[in-house]
C-alpha cells in the first residue's frame, strides 16, 4: 500500500460537480463517478471529510439579486446541500462505502446533527462524512464551511474540487490567454481577490496554517495522485 502524503483529508465539493457539464440537478453517473474516486483513496488508508455545496440547485445569491431577502435565499441555499449529500451519500454506499451525513441544521429523519466529537469517532471507525446544511448561519458560504469543519477535525489539507486543474489569473473559459498558478500564497489570493474561496474561508485557513490544493475532481486519478503527495493543480499555503 502506497504511503499517503495526507492521512486525514476534507474535499470541497461544488454542487455543480453532481450534475452534467453545464447543467442543473443531479446526475447519477456523475455522482457514481465521484463515489468510485472517493472508495479508491478511501481503500487506501485516508480518512475522508466532505463538504458539499448547493448551487446545482439553488444558489442564494443568484436569488437575492433577483429581489429574494438574503437570509431566506441562504437557508433555501443550506437545504439544497442537503439534497446533494443524499445524493452523494446513496452514490457512496452503492459501492461499499460506510457514511455518514450530519447537517448544521436539525433534521434527524435525514441526517445526523453536526457534533464535533461524534465526527471524530466517526473518522476513527474509518467512516466517511459529508458535512451538509453549511454552518447553519446566512451571509457564510459552503467554503466557509469547509474551512471551519477542516479545522475542526484535524484535516491536514483542503482539497478544492473543481472544474478547472488549479487556479489561473483570470477564467480560462473566458480569456485564452489566462495562466495558471502553480503556487500561491493566503495573502496573494486575497490581495488579487483571486475567485477560489471566499476571503472569509482564506483568512481561517492563513490564520491556521492550512493548506489549500485546488484541482479537477473530474481528471481521473488526480485525487489519488494528490493524496500521494503528487503536484497536482495549485497549491495554496
Amino acid at each position: 500500500m502506497p504511503d499517503l502524503k495526507y492521512k486525514r483529508v476534507l474535499i470541497k465539493l461544488g454542487g455543480e460537480a453532481l450534475s452534467k457539464e453545464g447543467g442543473y440537478g443531479i446526475d447519477h453517473e456523475a455522482a457514481q463517478s465521484i463515489a468510485k474516486e472517493l472508495k479508491e483513496v478511501h481503500e487506501l488508508g485516508a480518512e475522508l471529510v466532505l463538504v458539499i455545496g448547493g448551487g446545482n440547485i439553488f444558489r442564494g445569491a443568484t436569488a437575492e439579486a433577483m429581489g429574494m431577502e438574503r437570509v431566506t435565499a441562504d437557508y433555501m441555499g443550506m437545504l439544497a446541500t442537503v439534497i446533494n449529500g443524499i445524493a452523494l451519500q446513496h452514490a457512496m454506499e452503492k459501492e461499499g462505502m460506510d457514511t455518514r451525513m450530519m447537517t448544521s441544521i436539525s433534521m434527524h429523519q435525514l441526517a445526523e446533527p453536526y457534533v464535533r466529537r461524534r465526527a471524530l469517532r466517526h473518522l476513527a471507525k474509518k467512516r466517511v462524512i459529508i458535512f451538509a446544511g453549511g454552518t447553519g448561519n446566512p451571509y457564510f458560504t459552503t467554503d466557509t464551511t469547509a474551512s471551519l469543519r477542516a479545522m475542526e477535525v484535524n484535516a491536514e489539507v483542503i482539497f478544492k474540487a473543481t472544474k478547472v486543474d488549479g487556479i489561473y489569473t483570470a477564467d480560462p473559459f473566458l480569456d485564452q490567454t489566462a495562466t495558471k498558478y502553480q503556487n500561491l500564497t493566503y495573502l496573494e489570493i486575497l490581495k488579487d481577490n483571486l475567485k477560489v474561496m471566499d476571503s472569509t474561508s482564506i483568512s481561517l485557513c492563513m490564520d491556521n496554517n492550512l493548506p489549500i490544493i485546488v484541482f479537477n475532481l473530474k481528471q481521473k486519478g488526480n485525487l489519488k495522485r494528490a493524496l500521494l503527495g503528487e503536484k497536482v493543480g495549485t497549491y495554496v499555503g
